[in-house]
């Protein structure tokens, strides 16, 4: 039960992940494949680095304890 409601929740979310905004949009249409494979390169750097902050303070979380748990 609990599986079902999170992937109906999640499924709910997605779909608005498909916007863009309209300056965006516009930009794309205009400039072509190239200017898209750009944008999305850029999406994804922008994206990277939120994941490699919190993966680095749970890391150092993860050392302080065990540092402090073997004492």
């Amino acid at each position: 039960m609990y599986k079902k409601t999170l992937f109906i929740i999640l499924l709910s979310f997605s779909i608005d992940s498909f916007g863009q905004c309209a300056m965006c949009r516009a930009v794309v249409e205009q400039g072509g494949e190239e200017v898209a494979e750009g944008i999305n390169s850029g999406i994804v750097y922008l994206m990277a680095f939120p994941y490699l902050l919190i993966a680095v303070a749970f890391f150092l979380f993860y050392r302080s304890w065990k540092k402090s748990s073997m004492r």
